[in-house]
């Protein structure tokens, strides 16, 4: 048996970048012209005028003040409300192996390592830009990394759920060296044009190295446990898939609300909390650590709300901002990556022996937590 550590993290940010004010100007032009054109049925009673957004709302309700994206023009537009991405020929570099490539070369930097010293590639992600073949075999092959790779999805615990399967792997002596990558194309399932979650997503990708602690060149983490729990709802969830033209046409196939991200989020709220909570005092108990010897919480991005209510209760008091770093303001909910860029950015300052837990949770419902000790 060998023990796991993590030696190495990687972020990836596009470019582009859509503030509160401007998403709210687009927003609002879109909701008047939706107004305009069904102004006889509002009129009559048979159909409710769109809401305005505002920055206000976006900050109260998520903690969130931007995103950064792949393409801001087709979600500024109020004519169109999603990202113009160019489709890409079989001969190409799919969009989310170029992000998670960047992503893989910086985790591997920070470890001091090659690609070609990787023997294992996991992509996971809530969502991937085609079934087959996987995203993680084309990463492979453009990173010039050994072994095999495959793909999974656990929506947004999808990180951390990579992270148990390789450090397994590790610790079993199957593969020497993995990389969990996570690139989220966000923008992509959100629907920009509803007012209760138009502001949640944005676009990133994170890559973590898995090695042996023997092999670790640098300063690194030790994994010290896993742990996954999986229950199912339908308070998250998107309807899209292969299967779509099997069905009926309904004439408005490709614009169903169902195809795109839905939440109910006031029942995720009071769900899913107490699971979380739950979940990671479960899991230090068993390892024999207390609350009070945990120096750090990576939470899942996805409202800071919730965070605060999870640190709160797994402190057992309210969390100093350092103790429970959130990046929500800055990157929005990024899904699977969003624990791991708080990891890669709020770690570094830890000392030898501080504990620490990256924790993600979401659809499923899904939560997974890694506890980690700074060596």
């Amino acid at each position: 048996m060998f023990n796991p550590v993590i030696s190495g993290t990687g972020v990836y940010t596009p470019n582009e970048v859509i503030s509160n004010a401007e998403l709210v100007v687009a927003f609002n032009a879109y909701a008047d012209k939706q107004n305009a054109l069904n102004a006889d049925a509002i009129a009559a009673g048979e159909a409710e005028a769109m809401g305005h957004s505002s920055e206000e709302f976006i900050v109260q309700a998520s903690g969130i003040e931007q995103r950064y994206v792949m393409d801001k023009s087709g979600v500024l537009d109020p004519d169109r409300m999603y990202p113009a991405l160019r489709e890409r020929a079989d001969d190409e570099p799919g969009i989310m192996t170029e992000m998670a490539v960047d992503a893989c070369k910086k985790a591997l930097a920070a470890a001091g390592r090659e690609a070609d010293e990787v023997d294992l590639i996991i992509c996971a992600a809530s969502n991937h830009e085609r079934a087959y073949p996987a995203i993680a075999v084309e990463i492979q092959q453009a990173l010039g990394a050994g072994g095999f790779g495959f793909d999974m999805n656990v929506a947004c615990s999808s990180a951390t759920f990579g992270i148990q399967a390789a450090s397994d792997m590790v610790r079993s002596g199957s593969v020497t060296r993995a990389l969990v990558v996570n690139p989220e194309i966000c923008s992509g399932h959100l629907e920009w044009r509803d007012r209760d979650c138009h502001f949640i997503f944005g676009d990133v990708a994170t890559a973590t190295l898995i090695e042996r602690k023997e092999h670790a060149k640098g300063a690194h983490f030790e994994i010290i446990s896993t742990r996954c729990l999986t229950q199912f709802s339908n308070n998250i969830r998107n309807n899209n898939g292969f299967l779509r033209r099997s069905r009926e046409q309904t004439g408005a196939l490709d614009d169903r609300r169902d195809m795109q991200f839905m939440q109910n989020g006031r029942k995720v709220f009071k769900e899913v909390l107490p699971i979380v909570s739950k979940h990671i005092l479960g899991h230090i108990e068993e390892e024999g650590v207390s609350r009070d010897e945990l120096k750090r919480l990576w939470l899942h991005q996805a409202n800071k709300a919730m965070n605060d209510f999870i640190g709160k209760k797994v402190l057992g008091r309210v969390p100093e901002p350092s103790e429970q770093p959130n990046i929500l303001q800055e990157y929005a909910n990024t899904s699977s990556a969003g624990s791991i860029i708080a990891f890669d950015k709020y770690s570094k300052d830890l000392a030898p022996g501080d504990l620490g837990v990256i924790c993600s949770f979401g659809a499923g419902y899904s939560v997974g937590s890694v506890l980690v000790k700074r060596a």
